[in-house]
């Protein structure tokens, strides 16, 4: 026996054997394993692991499920491999699915006792808002008692709905349309989120779903504000109720094959809107219902006038009216019965000289996003579009993670203006929803705010995420990732600085992309093709991808600026830890300059790891709390608009800088290189040196027939 063999053994495990240990035990938003996409499952008192039978059958409350099939990391849907998908009776896919839908559905009810302890279980709340507004009601304003205070317990009414606890309760409860329960069987769906359980009833037959909580309801329909956490399942929420309302009344008209445009979706960017075509084209197959995303220069409305515009002949005075020919411009009309669009693409089709064009047809209104589609940037297309919906019958639904207080009275004024200008006064319910707690992150990531001092340490810290220094680091990130960045200038320069930090083998800068608002419409559909396919690993952004867009696969957010909001920072980490995944990681990174705009981010993660479980004194710490400076109404105010004042454009800062004094100050502090000033300076110096150098060969060299050195004005010095 070699004994200097048997000296040499070593107790480490090798680096394979490491890494298979890391990976079995490791949970990713992109491992495929979703066992649950609910988010809260609070234990109920008495009721767990009972059965309870409805119509002769048991069914078990708690119904597992396990996904272990392959999944496509960046789809934009749940999955369920078809091989698991337990076929209940309640929902048929065979021949009987698809036959008369119309028939009689079975009446599956649970007095309001169970209702309470199904909705409090998974943190759902639901509460009737007056119709009237509060200042109408003569509360007296005192020092110690807001207003909001008294009304909160005077007027609004909590009601506890029959909650959805089961996809196949679609058909057997809400009678719902056969081919859009099959769809609905092919894509995996089966159990409801939270915002899916609490919405769905309500929106699909109020009058079923409140029988427990409301004597009689006049209309047949409400108008609901929703609040619920990000990658929850808002999108199908609101999708399915649509879909299925155009084919109940489908059924009563006469021609069945036309496209009359019956709902409107508003989305406040171009790639959210992309998004919830595709999710409604798929869940509508079949159905014979058209989606169309709005486009530009397409027409929505018709009319018996041609839509005309003067054309000026080439070579003719502008100022003769003779020369112009009025040529019509007239399109077609698109035919569709549900349009998703932009707010801006809508307003400026709806729009002929300063008049708004009015959509009588449309019965629902779907606001995506609401607080910032009424939020002063999108504001006024948002409400022109609004008041555009002519219909008496028109239904509104809100949707979005956050909703401050100003956002939700200004949508509810508005719904309020309308009901009385309609004489219809508290004949439509307004329901809020709201799912955990309001304006808080998602309780199932991971997040960690990382203080860097200066933005040379911003890019250590993202090149030790991207590169760790050992193998067992587990404070790195595995793509694919986003990051975020502030500016537009920003997320171009940090993509040019992480060009090659990628290794050749691996893909090198292929696997690295840049997405924002200054690329055009193909250049940013082919980097979300990218991202989704996988061929691109990190993709640098702003916060045109902060909201709504769905990536299941991501494995984590980086905030390589701090966001300008609280608001903002729960969309950014809602990108991952969709549909209920455990494992994604959001890291903000912060300077100095940032730290009188960190304690709301804090604030936030330290509500969210609460709601998670997290025992008091693990993550953020209660002295980082009490340590970081609050900040006033007004500095607020300027940071939501611009973000912090170190990091905005430095075209813009040039221009309102007072007398040229702090013209360019602090542009080459904030720049994102990991060059040294004094580098930067000489490299400048250079460039300066050749181009003064070309412009004086050009000007005094003979070769041209200029002047030479001597000829010129400055002939040089005599000896």
């Amino acid at each position: 026996m070699d004994i200097l063999k048997i000296l040499s053994r070593s107790t480490k495990q090798t680096n394979k054997a490491q890494s298979a240990a890391r990976g079995t035990n490791l949970t990713l938003p992109s491992a495929g394993v979703n066992a649950n996409p609910q988010l809260f499952h609070d234990e109920i008192p008495g009721a767990r692991g009972t059965k309870r039978k409805r119509g002769g059958h048991g069914k078990d409350t708690e119904e597992k499920r396990e996904d272990d099939g392959e999944v496509d990391f960046f789809a934009q849907t749940s999955f369920v491999p078809k091989s698991k998908i337990v076929k209940s009776e309640a929902v048929l896919t065979g021949p009987e699915s698809t036959s008369n839908a119309s028939s009689q559905p079975q009446s599956r009810n649970l007095d309001e006792a169970e209702c309470r302890q199904v909705l409090k279980s998974h943190r759902v709340k639901v509460t009737i808002i007056p119709a009237t507004k509060i200042s109408e009601k003569k509360v007296k304003k005192s020092k110690k008692t807001k207003v909001s205070e008294v009304v909160s317990k005077q007027e609004y009414k909590q009601i506890f709905p029959q909650p959805l606890e089961a996809f196949s309760d679609l058909g057997t409860t809400y009678g719902i349309h056969g081919r859009i329960r099959d769809n609905l069987v092919e894509q995996g769906y089966k159990i409801p989120t939270e915002v899916q359980m609490g919405s769905l009833p309500l929106l699909l037959d109020p009058k079923i779903a409140l029988r427990s909580s409301m004597e009689e309801i006049e209309t047949g329909e409400i108008d609901l504000l929703t609040v619920a956490p990000t990658g929850s399942g808002k999108t199908l929420a609101f999708l399915i109720p649509v879909a299925n309302q155009i084919l109940q009344r489908r059924r009563t008209g006469e021609d069945k094959k036309d496209h009359v445009l019956e709902a409107v979706i508003v989305a406040p960017t171009k790639e959210l809107a992309s998004q919830i075509v595709n999710e409604a084209k798929k869940l509508c197959q079949g159905t014979g219902v058209k989606v169309t995303g709005m486009r530009k220069g397409m027409r929505v409305v018709g009319g018996d006038e041609e839509m005309r515009q003067p054309r000026v002949e080439e070579g003719s005075d502008s100022e003769g009216s003779n020369t112009e020919k009025a040529v019509s411009t007239k399109q077609p009309v698109t035919k569709t019965d549900i349009l998703v669009t932009t707010p801006g693409l809508l307003q400026s089709a709806l729009s002929n000289n300063g008049i708004t064009s009015q959509i009588p047809t449309v019965r629902t209104l779907v606001l995506d996003e609401a607080d910032v589609l009424l939020d002063p940037l999108f504001r006024d297309q948002t409400l022109a579009i609004w008041n555009s919906c002519s219909n008496a019958a028109l239904q509104v639904t809100l949707w979005s993670a956050t909703m401050g207080s100003n956002i939700e009275e200004l949508a509810l004024s508005t719904i309020r203006t309308r009901h009385t200008s309609l004489n219809l006064g508290s004949a439509v319910p307004i329901i809020r929803l709201v799912v955990g707690l309001k304006d808080s992150a998602i309780p199932n990531i991971t997040h960690k705010l990382t203080y860097t001092a200066t933005e040379p340490g911003k890019l250590l810290a993202l090149r030790q995420l991207l590169q760790p220094t050992s193998t067992s680091d587990s404070s790195s990130l595995r793509p694919p990732f986003l990051i975020f960045t502030q500016t537009i200038p920003r997320a171009i320069a940090l993509h040019s600085e992480l060009l090659y930090d990628i290794p050749p083998s691996a893909g090198g800068s292929s696997r690295l992309a840049v997405l924002h608002s200054n690329l055009s419409d193909d250049a940013r559909s082919e980097v979300m093709r990218k991202f989704r396919s996988g061929d691109v690993w990190i993709l640098i952004t702003t916060d045109i991808l902060s909201r709504g867009v769905d990536f299941k696969g991501v494995n984590g957010v980086v905030n390589y600026d701090v966001p300008n909001s609280a608001a903002s920072y729960i969309h950014r980490v809602g990108r991952t830890g969709r549909a209920g995944r455990d494992g994604g990681v959001a890291v903000t990174f912060y300077t100095k300059e940032d730290i009188p705009y960190v304690k709301a981010v804090a604030n936030v993660i330290a509500i969210s790891e609460k709601q998670g479980g997290k025992v008091e004194g693990e993550g953020i710490k209660k002295w980082l709390l009490d340590s970081l400076p609050n900040v006033g109404k007004k500095s607020k105010k300027e940071l939501k608009l611009h973000g912090v004042e170190a990091r905005r454009d430095s075209s813009r800062k040039d221009n309102n800088a007072k007398d040229g004094k702090d013209k360019g100050k602090g542009r080459g502090k904030m720049q994102i290189s990991t060059k040294s000033g004094y580098e930067r300076k000489v490299e400048n110096r250079r460039r300066g040196a050749i181009e003064g150098s070309k412009r004086r060969a050009l000007l005094y060299g003979n070769g041209d027939g200029t002047k030479t050195a001597e000829e010129s004005d400055f002939g040089g010095f005599d000896d």
